[in-house]
């Protein structure tokens, strides 16, 4: 079964364990990655596959980088921080506190 995307592209978002928040900027309705990197991850600590997995332009401490997250590992993110990854100011605007909207289309 299928279930419909709790967060929507523009939300920002932290991951529930790991500390790192991102804009949402596409969505899977259900696991679309490989294999590989499905079994990369600690089996204690694996996601469902059957369940909204979305793309980020996330960030730590450290660094700005791409992630795929699934929905049961998201928070919506209420810091009101700014985000600092170059993508989200090149394709985004901000709306509201915590929410941007989409300037300019994604190139897959």
């Amino acid at each position: 079964m299928i279930s419909e995307a709790k967060f929507s592209i523009g939300q920002v978002v932290r991951h529930r364990i790991y500390p790192f928040r991102g804009v949402i900027y596409d969505v899977d309705p259900e696991f679309n990655n490989t294999e590989e990197w499905y079994q990369s991850i600690p089996e204690d600590v694996r996601p469902r596959k059957d369940q909204p997995f979305y793309h980020l332009y996330a960030e730590n401490e450290q660094t700005a980088y791409e992630a795929y997250v699934s929905e049961q590992n998201l928070l919506a993110d209420q810091s009101a921080k700014g985000l600092r990854h170059p993508k989200v100011l090149e394709l985004f605007k901000p709306i509201d506190d915590g929410q941007f909207e989409l300037i300019h289309p994604i190139a897959n």
